[in-house]
C-alpha cells in the first residue's frame, strides 16, 4: 500500500508541475501574441503565482517520491532509465531556474507599463524570447521523463 500511495503522489505531483507549465505557457505565449498590455500584465502577474505555489512544491516532491519509489521497487540507482530521467530532470530544472527570474521580470516590467500606458519596453521582448527558448528543452524533457517512467527501457 505504501508504494501505491507514493506512486499517485509522484503522478499527481508530476500532473500539477506538467500541467501548470503548459497552462503557463499557452495563457502567457496568448497574452504576449496579442499585444494588450493589460491583459500581459494580469496573465504574467498569476504565471508567476502558479509557478511558485505549484512549480516549486513539485519540483522538491518529484524527486522526493521519486527516489522514495525506487527504494520501495528495488530498482537498482545505475539503471539507465533512472539515470536519463535525472539527467533529464536537471535539464528542466536548470531552464526553470532562470525562467522564475524572467517570468518575475515579465511580470513587473508589464505592470508598470500598464500603469502608465506606455507600451512595453524593448527588454520585455528580449526577456520574452528567452523564457520561450528556455521553455523548449524543458518541454521536450518532461515529455521525455514521462515517456521513461512509464516504458522503463533497460
Amino acid at each position: 500500500m505504501d508504494y501505491l500511495v507514493v506512486k499517485w503522489l509522484h503522478i499527481l505531483s508530476s500532473t500539477f508541475l506538467f500541467g501548470t507549465g503548459i497552462g503557463s505557457a499557452w495563457y502567457m505565449l496568448f497574452a504576449n501574441i496579442s499585444r494588450d498590455v493589460r491583459a500581459i500584465a494580469v496573465v504574467s502577474r498569476y504565471v508567476v503565482v502558479a509557478d511558485w505555489l505549484f512549480t516549486a512544491t513539485t519540483i522538491i516532491a518529484q524527486p522526493t517520491t521519486g527516489f522514495y519509489m525506487i527504494h520501495l521497487a528495488g530498482y537498482p540507482m545505475h539503471s539507465r532509465w533512472i539515470a536519463w530521467s535525472l539527467v533529464l530532470y536537471l535539464i528542466a530544472a536548470a531552464c526553470w531556474i532562470p525562467v522564475v527570474w524572467l517570468q518575475m521580470r515579465l511580470r513587473d516590467l508589464s505592470r508598470e507599463a500598464a500603469g502608465t500606458g506606455a507600451p512595453l519596453p524593448p527588454v520585455y521582448w528580449k526577456f520574452f524570447r528567452a523564457w520561450v527558448i528556455l521553455g523548449v528543452p524543458a518541454f521536450f524533457a518532461f515529455v521525455a521523463i514521462f515517456w521513461l517512467m512509464v516504458a522503463k527501457p533497460a
